[in-house]
């Protein structure tokens, strides 16, 4: 069954009305960029025509036009526009009093189908699909318009394009979007400090148009990177030739004790769940030692007494060294500790071929930050702060950490003292054998910036030092960033590679497992430019372990669990990691499919979740049921009444982007799509569909291989690994030859297990490793099969036909 669309914004003559605002203000004006790139200013040429000169971004009439397209109409004479490309422009405004905080309107949004990314709590962001201005959402950082043109007799569909507006930072101050009960859209722009103050912010909203969404946020993510040159996009981060690198972990299955120990972390522990996954068969490579291993103390846990929630929020660090179970001392710790944490670290990488140990710690050093008064923390000069948070965030739900930094205070590391504790610690760190870290609770800065130069310059600052003591600290970029989910923090990473995209995986609620996947696919559209988005961990023996491994395995992310010792699933593991420990990581960050941008795939009760994903020589698409299995914070829904809702929907090659990057010159427009949950082998074009039925919490992939004609007579595609989630992730290259008397198609890869390929003929014979081996060929679907042993790394495989 096909997937209905929705009605789709019509643009036309009457666009006036989609953003529409009538301002009392005078004098318009227009900022723009000269030849000479001098800035100039001009008044709003007003008139009854809507006929304009060129494509750049203009007012004209009270509206501003982004590419030839209307964006907004009604503009105030207080917002101020500045051309920047073809199809760009920043848009900011001006105020009559000067000010810290300042809500300037822009216009009314009214039948858009819109995407909206906001925070719904100050660490953690989400999606939101709409039709109207009201449907955004205080703390909006990105949005999405979908434009269709009215149908001609050249085009009966109306041809499609995209609006972006990115609240960024300007100077000192951040921006962020809002709608109100009028529809009318708003910029919200704020420094976090009183003694910050301005009348004017000319440059607080990034507005592109394109008629791909994909190329649309890439292109505008690259155009800011020129412009402020406090943040790297995610492709100049992984380029081969630059000093900045892609941590080596995301290549490596991972453990992470947080789920398995919580803050009871222990060596004993820890050598327990290790030993177990590399006795299942799925051996651990990547460690991070998760909260628990910090030398810290908590003045308000009172023995005798009840414990109040969030009061382990209160505890702060004494100093950059392990704590007690991670050391042995001399005062009578249990002889089971290690010597200290190097001893440690030391015995379990020997022990289990560990090639990379990262450990967790806050980016104030502790969630309560540093002890004011411990020895070991005077040279760093901590002041008890008190954490306010903006209206923004207030405006949505509470959170238990933030709620408990509020109450008890944030030991905050002075400014000028900030790098020296960082390469303090992560000197220390190396010194004891880790490799890397996992700094958690960035946006905490956004809360304690008064006083300090507001949240911008205090982010900045912040980073800058973390991130330039994790360049001359270690060796491999080593840094997960983490509860760092602001624009403060998005658009000052200049070197870190890696964000946790998603809140927390919390295994024990049933209702937050298919808002995990959905959050993580669609803030990846943002994130996705600038990091290689982080899943967080998952367990691997739970109801919904199946749909989060295959999430993880079409998400181009690290893949690590935190399952609890001997708490496995390893017919599900052994889908994700090859017996070496490594994995098959896709290409991109994994994002929902075109026909799913505007759609809420949780609680609409109708649509499915489409990832779509490259390998070097196939598409990967996984599909997802997120229905009837929980809810968004805040919105009215039905879908706990719809437990195991049983939906269809359509799979298409022509839902995987840039699927040119896979196909080569020789491609006939034909593609092998293997289904991983049905075994079957189809053959389509790359706009027919397939069909596919899926229970609430079920999911599939589908590997799409494009089928090539060799020699004339010899259709063929590598599928890969099938019994793999990732299954094309396997297929590092490929080549084909002919001589007098046959004709021969080499694969090479990595792993063991079942190579499926479609061919429209049975072979003759194929080799593995240069010695011959059986085969099998399914003429139905032409499926062509043969098995890899297990334990084979690197394979070859020719096959004469």
């Amino acid at each position: 069954m096909a997937l209905i669309v929705s009605p789709s914004l019509q643009l036309n003559a009457r666009f006036s009305s989609f953003l529409g605002y009538t301002s009392t203000i005078q004098n318009p004006r227009i900022l723009s960029v000269s030849s000479r790139g001098s800035l100039q200013f001009h008044k709003a040429w007003r008139c009854s025509t809507s006929t304009f000169l060129n494509s750049k971004p203009v007012i004209k009439d009270g509206v501003l036009s982004v590419n030839g397209r209307e964006a907004l109409s009604g503009v105030p004479d207080n917002v101020i526009v500045t051309p920047w490309t073809d199809s760009s422009a920043f848009v900011g405004a001006t105020s009559s009093h000067s000010g810290s905080r300042h809500v300037f309107k822009l216009g009314v949004i009214q039948d858009a189908r819109l995407l909206c990314l906001y925070r719904f709590k100050v660490w953690w962001m989400i999606p939101r699909v709409g039709n109207s201005g009201s449907d955004i959402p205080v703390e909006t950082q990105m949005l999405l318009l979908e434009a269709r043109e009215e149908p001609t007799s050249d085009d009966f569909k109306g041809s499609v394009s995209y609006i972006v507006f990115l609240p960024i930072l300007d100077g000192k101050f951040r921006s962020s979007l809002q709608g109100n009960s009028e529809n009318e859209l708003e910029i919200c722009v704020e420094s976090g400090d009183p003694a910050v103050a301005a009348s004017k912010s000319l440059k607080a909203v990034f507005v592109n148009c394109g008629d791909n969404p994909f190329d649309l946020m890439s292109e505008s993510m690259k155009i800011l990177e020129k412009y402020k040159g406090t943040f790297s996009v995610r492709e100049n981060k992984q380029a081969s030739d630059l000093s900045v690198k892609m941590p080596g972990m995301l290549d490596w299955f991972g453990w992470c004790t947080w789920d398995a120990f919580y803050q009871d972390v222990n060596p004993q522990g820890i050598k327990e769940g290790l030993k177990c996954l590399s006795e299942g068969g799925t051996p651990a490579k990547f460690l991070i030692i998760d909260d628990g291993w910090q030398d810290t103390t908590n003045e308000f846990l009172k023995e005798g007494e009840p414990r109040v929630d969030g009061v382990q929020f209160g505890a702060r660090l004494v100093s950059i060294e392990e704590n007690s179970k991670f050391r042995r001392a001399e005062n009578g710790t249990p002889i089971e500790a290690p010597t200290d944490l190097k001893e440690f670290v030391s015995d379990i990488k020997s022990t289990f071929g560990l090639k990379y140990v990262y450990v967790w710690h806050a980016l104030m050093g502790y969630w309560g930050g540093l002890h004011p008064h411990a020895p070991q923390n005077k040279k760093y000069n901590p002041e008890l702060k008190f954490p306010l948070q903006s209206p923004g965030n207030l405006a949505h739900l509470t959170d238990l950490a933030m709620d408990a930094m509020g109450k008890y205070g944030v030991g905050v590391i002075d400014p000028d003292k900030i790098y020296e504790f960082y390469d303090d610690l992560h000197k220390y760190l190396v010194s004891q054998g880790v490799d890397g870290v996992k700094v958690d609770v960035q946006n905490i800065l956004e809360t304690v910036a008064t006083g300090l130069g507001g949240r911008v310059s205090i982010t900045r600052h912040f980073q800058q030092a973390l991130e330039t003591s994790i360049a001359a600290n270690f060796q491999d970029n080593s840094i997960i960033c983490c509860m760092g989910q602001n624009t403060d923090s998005i658009f000052n990473s200049k070197r870190s590679a890696i964000t946790r995209a998603s809140d927390d995986y919390y295994p024990q609620n049933s209702t937050t497992q298919t808002l995990h996947i959905a959050a993580v696919t669609y803030n990846s559209i943002l994130f996705g430019e600038i990091f290689v988005p982080d899943w967080d961990m998952f367990y691997s023996l739970h109801d919904s372990a199946e749909f989060h491994a295959v999430a993880r395995a079409v998400g181009g992310c690290g893949i690590y669990v935190s399952d609890k010792p001997g708490h496995h699933d390893f017919e599900i593991l052994k889908k994700l990691v090859l017996p070496n420990g490594s994995v098959l990581r896709a290409k991109y960050p994994g994002r929902p499919s075109r026909d799913c941008l505007f759609k809420d795939p949780v609680t609409d009760g109708k649509s499915i979740l489409k990832i779509w994903n490259l390998n070097k020589y196939a598409g990967v698409i996984g599909v997802f049921n997120c229905q009837g299995a929980g809810s968004w914070p805040r919105v009215d829904s039905n879908a706990q009444k719809h437990v195991n809702v049983k939906l269809s929907g359509q799979v298409s090659p022509a839902d995987i982007e840039y699927f040119e990057e896979v196909c080569g010159e020789s491609w006939t427009g034909d593609c092998a799509v293997f289904s991983f949950k049905g075994g079957s082998l189809s053959r389509l074009s790359k706009q027919q569909s397939l069909g596919v039925t899926l229970k609430t919490l079920e999911c599939d992939v589908f590997t799409v291989s494009p089928i090539k004609v060799y020699h004339g007579e010899i259709d063929f595609a590598p599928i890969g690994l099938i019994d793999m989630y990732n299954a094309g992730g396997a297929v590092e290259g490929m080549e084909v030859s002919k001589d007098s008397s046959k004709h021969r198609i080499s694969i090479e890869g990595r792993g063991g297990g079942r190579f499926g390929a479609y061919s429209n003929q049975k072979p003759e014979v194929c080799f593995m490793n240069s010695e011959e081996v059986g085969f099998d060929f399914r003429n139905e679907d032409n499926l062509l099969t043969t098995i890899i042993p297990y334990e084979a790394h690197y394979w070859h495989i020719t096959i004469d036909y």
